[in-house]
């Protein structure tokens, strides 16, 4: 029997984070431009992983608008691994992503990268290692416990899919038929 069989695979998706002291546990995501940060303290046994689309923050948009941030998830991540007994002197970082996956664009990516290293920095957590940049997408497992991760780089084709799903959704208009509440 694979030992991965018995594991439980949790999906960090775009604009979220989750922690986890179960080793058991593996937190799985699909980067293109986006970038995750996986964080682990190994004396608490404690990890967790983000996956942010844009560096910086909302400059005042709503709290839904702020959850594509990485200011707002890295603050998140950091402090839900506090509640789970971790210290932040003793976090180490991990970083993947910040892809350049349309040349056509501004570097979005190599932005998520470079702010997820200053931010890091800032705060004073290390980071044990890194995959960023390039021009193909990543799926990346963390095990939160043990701080073991895993990269694959993703096909030209694959890379398109993930980048389609990073792509923000604008809210939809109401018909003109119908009114809206506030």
């Amino acid at each position: 029997m694979n030992a991965d069989v018995s594991r439980k695979r949790l999906h960090v998706i775009q604009g979220k984070f989750l922690v986890s002291d179960q080793p058991d546990v593996v937190l799985t995501t699909i980067l293109g431009s986006c970038v995750a940060a996986c964080l682990r303290d190994p004396v608490a046994g404690v990890g967790g992983m983000n996956h942010f689309l844009l560096p910086g923050n909302a400059n005042g948009g709503g709290s839904g608008e702020a959850t594509r941030y990485g200011v707002h998830l890295m603050e998140l991540l950091i402090n839900a691994l506090l509640q789970k007994g971790a210290r932040k002197g003793r976090l180490e970082a991990k970083l993947f992503g910040g892809a350049q996956t349309m040349s056509r664009l501004s570097d979005v990516g190599r932005k998520n990268g470079i702010f997820a290293e200053k931010f890091l920095g800032d705060e004073g957590i290390s980071v044990v290692s890194s995959s960023l940049g390039g021009d193909l997408g990543r799926k990346v497992e963390f095990w939160p416990v043990s701080g073991r991760a895993r990269q694959n780089i993703l096909s030209g084709n694959e890379t398109l899919k993930a980048v389609a799903r990073e792509q923000p959704v604008a809210p939809k208009p109401a018909p003109a038929d119908e009114v809206e509440f506030f």
